[in-house]
């Protein structure tokens, strides 16, 4: 069969194969890999399996430590089972960082592709208000937001979601660049396809792989963002538990009862350094110079 006549899904799957290949031998980013998915298995499936609810309170057993009393990781100041909080606070964080982390791509990535492609003065106005929201650190933009609206896992998603696009939009503003003087894309513009059609069919699936790797880094940021402002009470509020208002109150127990601060502690820091191998392993993974 000739070149020209392979279907581009077929050519698209064996080009593939080397970026597969080469995530499948970056140890760490394999690690990663299987550390998120054992945490989002006992997140989602653990409470399942054991005896008590995040809210049931068992006053006798209070600050009952880890593997005492049939529970795992012990009770807090109330008698909940820790267990059952972590893992429940283990699903609210972790779906309020997805759901985040899938805004910011949006907005970065339509952001960013109409500046990248655009020439003159409404690329660079695009980009001006890129760099500007930038010149803000993101958690005091996130915390000062935060402070003026009524605290909820869906509201705390939408600011975090709002927050965290710009990086995005910075690196698909850059590929974009690059790409749109390509011979593949002027051969397009010869062809009278329109700039629509040319920046979402022709420019974007060649910016996936850079968008791949900045939405896995973008789920670290979110989850770490959420534990801040959780921490520093403006986020998720009681009865939800999440890992950073665990950390909250825990903080007055800490000489009493380590654990309550370690166990959230220790969740959190695993998932945000998994991702953060992942992202890694993605990236040279996808990277075209890379050698098979």
């Amino acid at each position: 069969m000739a070149t020209d006549t392979v279907p581009s899904s077929i050519v698209a799957a064996r080009s593939a194969y080397p970026a597969v290949s080469r995530f499948l031998r970056h140890r760490l980013a394999l690690l990663g890999l299987a550390l998120i998915v054992v945490l989002s298995l006992a997140c989602f499936f653990g409470p399942h399996f054991l005896p008590h609810d995040e809210l049931y309170i068992d006053l006798k057993y209070r600050f009952s430590p880890p593997m005492t009393h049939g529970h795992i990781f012990g009770t807090d100041p109330l008698g909940r089972d820790i267990a059952a909080r972590l893992f429940v606070a283990g699903q609210v964080s972790l779906t309020v960082a997805f759901i985040a982390m899938l805004m910011s791509i949006v907005i970065g990535v339509v952001i960013g592709m109409v500046a990248g492609y655009l020439r003159g003065a409404a690329g660079s106005v695009l980009m001006r208000f890129v760099d500007a929201c930038l010149s803000f650190p993101s958690i005091f933009l996130l915390l000062t937001l935060a402070a003026f609206v009524q605290p909820s896992p869906a509201m705390i998603t939408i600011l975090i979601g709002a927050t965290s696009w710009m990086e995005v939009a910075r690196i698909v503003e850059a590929e974009v660049k690059s790409l749109r003087e390509r011979d593949f894309i002027s051969a397009a513009r010869m062809l009278g396809l329109s700039s629509h059609w040319i920046m979402w069919r022709e420019i974007l699936p060649n910016t996936m792989g850079s968008i791949i790797v900045a939405a896995t880094l973008t789920v670290a940021q979110a989850i770490l963002a959420e534990a801040y402002i959780s921490f520093l009470g403006y986020g998720i509020q009681p009865p939800y538990p999440s890992w950073g208002n665990m950390l909250n109150g825990a903080q007055q127990y800490l000489s009493k009862a380590p654990w309550l601060a370690i166990i959230p502690g220790i969740a959190i820091s695993l998932a945000v350094t998994s991702f953060n191998f992942i992202g890694d392993g993605l990236r040279d993974a996808l990277d075209n110079r890379s050698q098979s």
